[in-house]
């Protein structure tokens, strides 16, 4: 099982007191663990992580108010983990509560993780605990194997449920056509696209196996239907950001702005992968979008500050995708950087013809693409 696997890599992490993070993707989804002397201090995930931590305070520190202050990140540090050391530090939530709020927050990644056959691991160490987490808030090699097994054990309650197919992240929506006389399971608030299945089953104090099964019935009925639905913003959005661009000329940029947002169109879980390691460290965000069309909702609503597109697309023609992008007044002054392996004056004379802001070729080199990247994302100017 995918769940022993990681047990045997975070042990051997545990045994040797390592420093740094072990990278898990399937695909284009990453989760991030960050260990301190073999000690599990956090893991992230690209989906949901911020609905993720409320559900974990609004269980151990519903009181705390940790939105007010703005934060200094920098790197690859969690913003998680900084919050969690300022309340401890300002004595807003104990030592107990924050060791809480971090096993919640593993178990349900970890639960995410074991819906996956295999994945791809990639161990990063680093010389110095750069987060500063208390080490008695850390998790241990014994609690490690103890949220695992429960991540394990709700893994299997939820398959033997039938309910393999769903994941909790997905939000019940009734249909247009549906009264809501008609599903009298839940308060009308649940099914406005807006609660995912772990946000209800944790406000109506049920497991999500449980809650998910009383929804299937009308689910089958036609009357609802599970769809994906966006993250919660930060509500302190204006965090002092540390953000260091690796030019050779350039010096750690700060500012007071949300990290730009770049779209990747391309179908290849490969070089998803490839641009996140390059892009996210950065201090920029990325999208993926594998499918154009099916994906052009995700653009519209996200507004990426940059695309990149790429030219051989399925069932899509790059340069057609671009004139569309070009031709949707919300993208007529994004910046679009081509990204393909045919590199040939031809293909790039049609490409800027087609609206396209740049060229550049696959597999794209991290010195190159992010001087590109930030060259056209300094022209812009980001909401505070």
């Amino acid at each position: 099982m995918i769940l022993t696997r990681l047990a045997e890599e975070l042990n051997n992490l545990s045994k040797h007191a390592s420093d740094g993070v072990l990278v898990l993707h399937k695909h284009t989804v990453v989760w991030n663990l960050h260990l301190s002397d073999g000690k599990l201090t956090y893991v992230t995930s690209e989906v949901h992580p911020v609905r993720r931590w409320n559900r974990a305070l609004k269980q151990h520190c519903p009181n705390w108010n940790w939105g007010v202050e703005p934060l200094q990140l920098s790197g690859d540090q969690p913003w998680e983990c900084h919050l969690l050391v300022q309340g401890i530090s300002q004595r807003q939530l104990s030592a107990i509560q924050a060791k809480l709020v971090i096993r919640t927050i593993v178990q349900e990644c970890f639960f995410e993780l074991s819906s996956h056959t295999d994945f791809e691991s990639n161990w990063k160490p680093s010389k110095t605990d750069i987060l500063h987490v208390p080490s008695l808030v850390a998790l241990s090699s014994r609690e490690i194997l103890s949220v695992l097994a429960q991540a394990t054990n709700a893994r299997q309650k939820w398959q033997a449920a039938g309910l393999g197919h769903l994941s909790p992240t997905l939000a019940p929506v009734l249909k247009p056509t549906v009264d809501f006389q008609e599903l009298p399971v839940l308060e009308k608030k649940y099914f406005k696209n807006k609660f995912a299945l772990w946000d209800i089953a944790l406000e109506q104090e049920k497991s999500v196996t449980e809650l998910t099964l009383s929804l299937i019935p009308w689910f089958e009925k036609g009357v609802l239907e599970f769809q994906n639905i966006p993250d919660l913003p930060l509500p302190n959005v204006k965090q002092t950001v540390v953000t260091t661009y690796p030019l050779s000329e350039s010096k750690p940029v700060t500012s007071v702005q949300k990290q730009p947002l770049i779209a990747c169109i391309d179908d290849s879980p490969v070089l998803a992968y490839t641009l996140r390691k390059i892009l996210m460290p950065s201090g920029y965000q990325m999208l993926s979008i594998p499918e154009p069309m099916r994906g052009f909702s995700q653009l519209i609503e996200h507004k990426p500050d940059l695309i990149l597109l790429d030219l051989l697309l399925p069932n899509a023609d790059g340069y057609s995708i671009c004139k569309f992008l070009r031709d949707t007044p919300v993208f007529r002054n994004t910046p679009i950087i081509i990204l393909t392996e045919r590199n040939t004056q031809i293909d790039r004379a049609r490409a800027m013809s087609v609206g396209a802001t740049e060229f550049l070729g696959k597999p794209p080199q991290s010195q190159e693409l992010l001087q590109m990247v930030h060259k056209y994302l300094k022209q812009q100017s980001y909401p505070n």
